[in-house]
């Protein structure tokens, strides 16, 4: 077989073009939640509060609906439900909404057509989900991690650890999370200022390695979610004196950098 080598000048048309290709494609969105976090796996982060940065001065409303949904409203009117099934009634239609595989109580097929971004945690292939999206004021990624099968054994990339960077602020939500995270998972994810946590402790993970998790992201606000059967004391038991933990009368919570805690804080929502 003969082979033919291009000429110097083709050579050179050809990286030329392949590199304005690549200068076409949409460049991925700068994580502030990862700023050292890959540089530092094993750190444990500390949330950032705002002393006058304009960009970090907006309110995130953040509303318990139900099982692990949560609808989340930011300063520039973009809505999100998080693990959004259908069944429960958000008090607007989400711009975007996210999905996990685990249950069909995470998830829909058929969500409203109106919803503009419909973000599932998983692929049809049993590959990562990846979504680097900027919707008006935030930023949304996701990192993977694996479910359980009804048969007990692990499934790869069933679930998505869903973050929401806007305001300055750094909220994750775990999902249908059903182990304890990797270093590389926890670099990935970063620093998380808010943090949605089940607490069913077992349908997803025990109480103990839940509190782990929680513990090693110290995060400023934790917040349940996804409590099936067990009391809400079980889960508080698990931590020291280190976090505050507070019962509000109500669902919502409006969240700034402004007015995150200063030591970390479980807050029990309404309804959960």
């Amino acid at each position: 077989m003969q082979v033919r080598l291009l000429s110097p000048l083709v050579l050179l048309c050809v990286l030329a073009v392949a590199g304005a290709a690549r200068a076409q494609e949409p460049a991925k969105p700068p994580s502030q939640c990862q700023m050292i976090a890959q540089a530092l796996p094993e750190a444990v982060f500390a949330s950032v509060r705002s002393t006058g940065d304009v960009q970090n001065d907006g309110t995130v409303e953040i509303t318990y609906i139900g099982h692990s949904t949560f609808f989340i409203e930011t300063a520039g009117g973009v809505k999100i439900a998080t693990d959004y099934n259908g069944w429960y009634q958000t008090p607007s239609l989400p711009t975007v909404v996210t999905m996990n595989r685990a249950h069909s109580s995470h998830y829909t097929l058929m969500p409203d057509p109106g919803i503009a971004h419909v973000l599932h945690g998983w692929r049809d292939d049993g590959g990562p989900a990846n979504h680097d999206l900027v919707v008006g004021d935030v930023y949304i990624r996701n990192v993977p991690t694996d479910i359980r099968g009804w048969g007990g054994a692990m499934q790869e990339n069933g679930n998505s650890i869903f973050i929401f960077e806007v305001a300055g602020l750094c909220i994750g939500h775990l999902g249908h999370l059903h182990h304890e995270l990797t270093g590389k998972q926890y670099a990935e994810i970063g620093r998380l200022d808010v943090l949605m946590v089940p607490v069913d402790g077992g349908l997803t993970m025990g109480a103990e390695s839940m509190s782990r998790v929680v513990e090693r992201l110290r995060s400023a606000l934790i917040l349940p979610m996804h409590r099936r059967g067990p009391p809400i004391a079980q889960f508080l038991s698990m931590f020291d004196e280190d976090f505050d933990v507070s019962i509000a009368d109500t669902a919502s919570v409006a969240v700034s950098t402004r007015s995150l805690p200063r030591r970390p804080t479980i807050l029990v929502l309404k309804g959960v």
